[in-house]
């Protein structure tokens, strides 16, 4: 059976939508989480629509098997670990879901960037570079490069030329600024156009950083 479609948290485009931006949160957060932020990005002009999906509830080993807001399980911190390949799956998926239903809304797929924090990033970063329509940006926030070793294997052509903004906290205590930089180096070495920014900051957004994610939004869906 097919899960019903993500409920999801809308920042309307001002006049006719003509743009989306799918924000995932991170983990334990929501939609709501990057809603405040939209008025600051500088792109009211665009008309671009922000969708901010609520992940679903699932346990979370690393909490103590809590139930919270998450797009896939995480065991633990140790890079080591396999990662919940099930859950990055069936998170990508139901995405991809809120993708088609943007274009079933008129907004072709290269109108729409996909941008997440923290786990959401992962998330976004791993169905924007496999998606198989060409997208108009990735924006991956404090996070890193999930399932690395399949991407050779599973990305998609269409979107080898799409522009990504990956950025990272120089002292995060949650995501430590190397595995931000890791996903550049795996990103550059495939021949991807990254772009890459470092802020002294903790797991967390600042205001240079929402800045810089607004040029680089007006840069794709202008």
């Amino acid at each position: 059976m097919t899960e019903p479609l993500l409920s999801t948290v809308e920042v309307p485009a001002r006049g006719a939508a003509r743009a989306s931006v799918l924000w995932l949160h991170g983990l334990g957060a929501d939609g709501h989480d990057f809603e405040p932020v939209v008025p600051e990005l500088g792109v009211g002009d665009l008309g671009v629509r922000f969708v901010f999906p609520h992940a679903p509830v699932r346990p979370v080993t690393l909490n103590g098997g809590m139930p919270m807001r998450a797009w896939y399980d995480i065991v633990g911190l140790d890079l080591k670990r396999r990662e919940d390949e099930a859950g990055v799956l069936d998170s990508t998926a139901r995405v991809a879901r809120l993708i088609a239903r943007e274009v079933e809304r008129g907004i072709p797929p290269e109108r729409i960037a996909l941008a997440g924090f923290s786990q959401g990033g992962a998330i976004a970063l791993h169905l924007g570079l496999r998606y198989a329509e060409r997208l108009a940006g990735v924006v991956a926030l404090s996070t890193w490069l999930p399932r690395t070793d399949t991407l050779d294997k599973e990305a998609a052509e269409a979107n080898r030329k799409t522009p990504v903004f990956v950025a990272h906290g120089t002292m995060d205590p949650m995501v430590p600024v190397e595995r931000g930089r890791a996903a550049r180096l795996a990103l550059e070495q495939r021949g991807y156009d990254v772009t890459y920014a470092e802020y002294p900051m903790q797991h967390q957004v600042c205001m240079e950083e929402i800045q810089a994610i607004g040029a680089f939004l007006r840069r794709v869906l202008a």
